[in-house]
């Protein structure tokens, strides 16, 4: 019982000079893979959105949960690579995210007015691609297992980034941020490997799985004839990613100071630690 009281009182002084903030993010999200020819760019974009809390242990470090809605997207038609064109394959993922993060900056915003910051930590996140007809009919596409590979739609990502805050007032920060998600899967966009055998596909899936395969027979003067078992589809090399970048806005709910010995926080309207425990 009293190492359990000397581990509290030891801890008394990080408790409470910290600060707990509401998070929230305002951005455009957008992915790394076979559906996109550029390892970065902003074409294809769509909006992304986050709510978060952070705590923050003292001026320069901090934990941070939050979770993030994004989508992503891919299409051959935008590419400049005439064989990515003729392949005309194309998807959209809506993606949830919650992630846990430890957030590093490099000043004291409240000396200073400003700090630039790194964060990284580990996220689980879920994805869904889909894809439409010539007609707009929407096709979800994992159920088709369109390489053969029945893959899960929730994994793992590791996401990093940094950005800078700034100090609007006592308790409202505004920064940019971005941050990328390096993923555990090669089938956000549902495409990684090489073509499955059409009638072994067309066997197990039916044919709308052979249709949403190879889309080649779609453009005008395609070549109409499924591609042989075994023809390269995509790149397994490097798993797919995602990244945001965009507005932060932090709301400082409560903030805490260590005592000055006297029973009273520094404010005058906390508890703070005790001076002695006998």
């Amino acid at each position: 019982m009293k190492r359990i009281i000397f581990l509290l009182v030891g801890l008394c002084p990080v408790l409470l000079q910290a600060q707990f903030n509401l998070t929230l993010f305002g951005g455009v999200s957008n992915y790394q893979g076979d559906l996109q020819e550029k390892r970065f760019t902003t074409a294809q974009s769509h909006g992304a959105f986050g709510l978060g809390i952070q705590y923050d242990f003292n001026p320069w470090l901090s934990a941070r949960t939050n979770l993030l809605y994004a989508k992503v997207s891919g299409d051959d038609k935008f590419a400049t690579d005439p064989q990515l064109v003729a392949r005309n394959l194309n998807f959209n993922s809506r993606i949830l995210e919650g992630n846990l993060l430890v957030e590093a900056r490099l000043f004291d915003i409240d000396r200073t007015g400003f700090t630039p910051y790194v964060f990284a930590g580990l996220a689980v996140f879920g994805f869904d691609p889909y894809t439409k007809d010539t007609v707009g009919n929407t096709f979800y596409l994992q159920p088709y297992t369109t390489e053969g590979v029945a893959y899960k739609r929730t994994q793992l990502a590791f996401p990093f980034g940094g950005g800078i805050k700034f100090k609007v007032s006592d308790r409202v920060l505004l920064g940019y941020e971005i941050g990328l998600r390096k993923t555990t899967t090669d089938y956000l966009d549902d495409l990684s490997n090489r073509y499955v055998d059409r009638d072994e596909l067309l066997a197990a899936k039916g044919a709308i799985a052979v249709e949403l395969a190879y889309r080649g027979d779609e453009l005008k003067n395609g070549n109409p004839t499924y591609p042989a078992a075994g023809t390269v589809r995509g790149s397994a090399k490097v798993k797919d990613w995602y990244y945001v970048q965009g507005i932060t806005l932090t709301y400082r709910i409560r903030s805490f100071s260590f005592g000055n010995g006297n029973g009273r926080s520094r404010s005058g309207n906390e508890l703070a630690c005790p001076k002695n425990v006998y």
